[in-house]
């Protein structure tokens, strides 16, 4: 399922008040071909506050979003929306990917597609995406192919697609990792003013600074494993996980295993 079908199926905006959160992970583990990639994860994630999926390459944030989504169903444990509408929760979220799929039609259209079978009247769908493109940057584009946009301009109508239907939950897997600075700066700015309209965020980075800047709180993984929770200006003043320790410093963490050594100095050639 792309990021367009799991959008068109999020529900028309809901009214004020949690519907789907706490969302609970317990003993959450998923394997394929004999491989473990999420391991025994016990989380809760609450309403209100950003919270950022932080970790390295391969650490399972991805998987984790998608489980969390329900794109993928884990191999034991169980994911619960503990909300009065939980059994529903498709309906309440979304999720923008890290390579968003257009449509091939303009950009208009591709707003217009998220509302198509809402049953509101022509007027208020006009109203409500003329709201968006202008509220996302995007009204001079609006009559230009999706596809013919930049990577950040594509991101930008990805994540103005999923405000449109202001979900509870919106999930964000690295939507920041192949733009420059200033795209970065503006996908942000976008994300805040989603938070700020009532819903609430689940990102996932690699990227230190963006965490930092953006984190309510913060959930270390690696290779699998949620390995700390914590306020995030307490984790970055001084997490309690050696890893994460690591990883803040800009160290290498596969040799932080027990049964590895650090890697040694090379040594200086002696030239005669």
């Amino acid at each position: 399922m792309d990021d367009l079908q799991t959008i068109a199926a999020a529900a028309p905006p809901a009214a004020a008040g949690n519907k789907i959160l706490p969302l609970t992970l317990s003993g959450v583990n998923f394997e394929i071909g004999g491989m473990r990639l999420l391991k025994d994860l016990d989380l809760t994630l609450e309403a209100g506050t950003r919270t950022v999926l932080l970790g390295p390459n391969g650490a399972g944030k991805s998987l984790l979003l998608r489980m969390c989504h329900g794109l993928l169903r884990p191999t034991s444990g169980e994911v619960t929306w503990h909300g009065p509408a939980g059994g529903t929760a498709a309906r309440h979220q979304a999720m923008v990917f890290q390579r968003p799929v257009m449509l091939r039609r303009s950009v208009r259209a591709n707003l217009a597609y998220v509302l198509k079978g809402r049953g509101l009247p022509y007027a208020q769908r006009r109203s409500l995406i003329d709201d968006m493109l202008e509220k996302s940057g995007l009204r001079r584009l609006s009559k230009v192919p999706a596809r013919a946009l930049s990577f950040g301009e594509q991101q930008r109508l990805a994540m103005a697609r999923a405000w449109l239907l202001q979900p509870e939950v919106l999930f964000l897997d690295e939507p920041t990792a192949s733009l420059d600075p200033a795209a970065t700066h503006t996908i942000e700015n976008i994300m805040e003013s989603i938070r700020q309209s009532g819903t609430k965020i689940i990102l996932a980075t690699h990227d230190l600074a963006q965490a930092s800047r953006v984190a309510d709180d913060v959930v270390f993984m690696y290779r699998g494993r949620v390995l700390e929770t914590a306020p995030a200006a307490r984790f970055f003043a001084g997490p309690q996980n050696d890893l994460a320790a690591a990883f803040l410093k800009g160290e290498l963490l596969w040799w932080h295993r027990r049964d590895l050594k650090p890697p040694s100095k090379p040594k200086r050639r002696k030239y005669k």
